[in-house]
Order: structure tokens, then sequence, then C-alpha cells
């Protein structure tokens, strides 16, 4: 039997890459081109009304009428204001990269998204919002370069590290496919925790999709030393989950411990908390949602509109040992 086996799984795998390089394949042939307006630089070159007015004209998005002509001049001459400009030149003089990583998640988004545009890519800077480093609309996507600008840089001192750790540049498009993964995968009916793993399983195969050119820890954003740890404890860490009836609870303090960004996830052992990355809950989602796409065959905008029952149930999930 084993020798049976041995072939299929090959098989199966060959397959598989066979078909993935075939559709990055047909993805790059789409060929998105953008423009990277940098509207943080020609903020900084207001001197004048008359420069003011020229920009507010051409952005007038960028501009809430609840304030002044002055006031924009006297930001665009703000000490801090001045300062962030300095930092995000030396940091942003080259956007090649940036820009390339973009487009590539541009090209991928047609693919699976047909109807999808290109929006306008504009850089800003936002006092350093680390809340919305990226804000994405159907026709504009805004990028604010002083939340990327490394994690350990000065400007960040007061931040938590593990907030301040996604903060580099690396993460710019990654940030940009959580984002309109948020637009494409609608977030229904989340009442256990299950759904909740689930539903962010979902984002972070979109990502798989979207942005394959980064790395697996870049996606969900760890370091590889807490992707390892996760890949590691994975048998733990859902064994955890199904001793203690997690699954199916609607305690409102899970998501706080196994969900979102936190310095760790929180299994109330101490030997275990202070070794182990955050996000445990998203990690296993994501687990789930793969051996779902991995043993059905099933269209991926299909699986997005999947409820957590059919997922869960048809996904045959074993944690690795």
């Amino acid at each position: 039997m084993k020798r049976l086996l041995l072939p299929l799984i090959l098989t199966v795998f060959i397959v598989s890459c066979n078909n993935n390089d075939k559709v990055e394949k047909e993805i790059s042939n789409i060929n998105t081109e953008i423009t990277i307006e940098r509207f943080d630089e020609l903020f900084d070159e207001v001197a004048t009304p008359a420069d003011l007015k020229k920009l507010q004209t051409a952005y007038p998005f960028m501009f809430s009428e609840k304030y002044s002509d002055t006031f924009w001049i006297e930001k665009v001459n703000d000490t801090l204001q001045k300062q962030l400009v300095d930092e995000v030149a030396k940091q942003f003089q080259d956007m090649d990269a940036t820009k390339q990583e973009i487009e590539s998640l541009f090209n991928h988004l047609k693919y699976y998204f047909p109807n999808f545009s290109s929006p306008r890519v504009i850089t800003v800077t936002s006092y350093v919002d680390y809340r919305n480093k990226v804000i994405v609309t159907d026709s504009i996507a805004l990028i604010s370069l002083d939340t990327y600008l490394g994690s350990d840089h000065e400007f960040y001192q007061g931040i938590q590290k593990y907030i301040a750790a996604d903060m580099n540049k690396e993460q710019i498009v990654v940030d940009m496919a959580d984002e309109y993964a948020k637009k494409f995968i609608y977030r229904k009916d989340i009442k256990t925790f299950l759904d909740e793993m689930v539903y962010h399983g979902k984002l972070l195969y979109f990502k798989d999709a979207m942005v394959p050119f980064k790395t697996e820890a870049e996606r969900i954003g760890y370091t590889q030393e807490q992707l390892d740890w996760a890949q590691a404890n994975e048998s733990y860490i859902w064994r955890y989950f199904v001793e203690r009836e997690l699954l199916y609870s609607t305690d409102s303090k899970l998501p706080g411990r196994f969900i979102i960004d936190a310095p760790f996830s929180k299994f109330y052992l101490e030997e275990i908390d202070a070794q182990s990355p955050d996000k445990l809950g998203q990690y296993i989602g994501w687990q789930i949602v793969r051996a779902y796409m991995e043993n059905n065959d099933v269209p991926l905008m299909e699986m997005f509109d999947a409820n957590t029952e059919e997922i869960f149930n048809n996904s045959k999930f074993k944690p690795r040992k």
C-alpha cells in the first residue's frame, strides 16, 4: 500500500506545481503598469497659496473643506511634518521594487477578478498613523510611507514592538493585499471562534493567491522563527482548541487571545505564552482553508462565499505532527 501511495502523492504534487506555474505564467502576461504618485513630495513643495490651489485642484479628495488654506500651509511648515518628509525621502528614494510588487498584486487581482481596475496609487504621510497604513477604494490606494520606515526607526520608539515589527517597506504590498481581501471577502455570520478562524483563514489564503511572491511569514506578519514555532506546535495548538471545546465557543475573549495582533497568543500557560507568536487562531484557520482547497475541486471565488461548516467539514484538516 505504501509503495502505491508515494507515487500517487508525488503525482498530485507535480500536477499541482504545473498548474500553479501555468497560472503564474498567465498572470505575468497581464503586464499592469502603474505610476506611484508622490503626493507626500508634492505637498512638501507647497510654498504659496497659488501652489496650494494647484495641488487642491489635482487632489481634491486629499483636502477636507473644513480646514482653511492657512491650516494646510502651516501643516507643510510644521516641524514634525518636515521631519517625517525628510525620513521618508531617505527610505524611499527608489520605489522601483515596491512598484513592481504592487503591479504584480494588481496582475493577480485582475486575473482572479476580471472586473478589477487598477486604482491610482498615491503616497502620503500621516503622522505615523499605523492603524491606517494603507487605505484602498475602487479608484484610489493610499500608502502612508511614514508607517514603513523600518521596525527599529526612532519615530516608532513609543509603539509596541509587535506593531512596529510590520512597519517596514517589505510589508507594503502585503498590507495592500490584506485590505483588498477585506473588500472581496464578506465578513458574515461570525458567531463562534471557528467562524473567526475560518474567516481569517480566507484572508490569508487570499494573500496566498494574490502575493505568492511574498514569504508565508510575511503574509501572516510573522518572523520566520514565529512561523517555524507555529508549524512545529500545530498539533498541540489544535489539540488545545479541541480539548477545551473552543471551536464552537462564543466567548468574546477568544479573538483577543488568538486572533488579533498582540505580543503573543494567550493559552494561560506561562511556559507556552512566553514562546508563542500571536494570531495562532488565524494560523490554524489558514491551514483549515488550505486543506479545504487541497481536498476539494472548488474555484477560489466559491470558497470565499462558502460558510464555515462547509469549509471545516470538508477540509479533512489534520494538523502537522
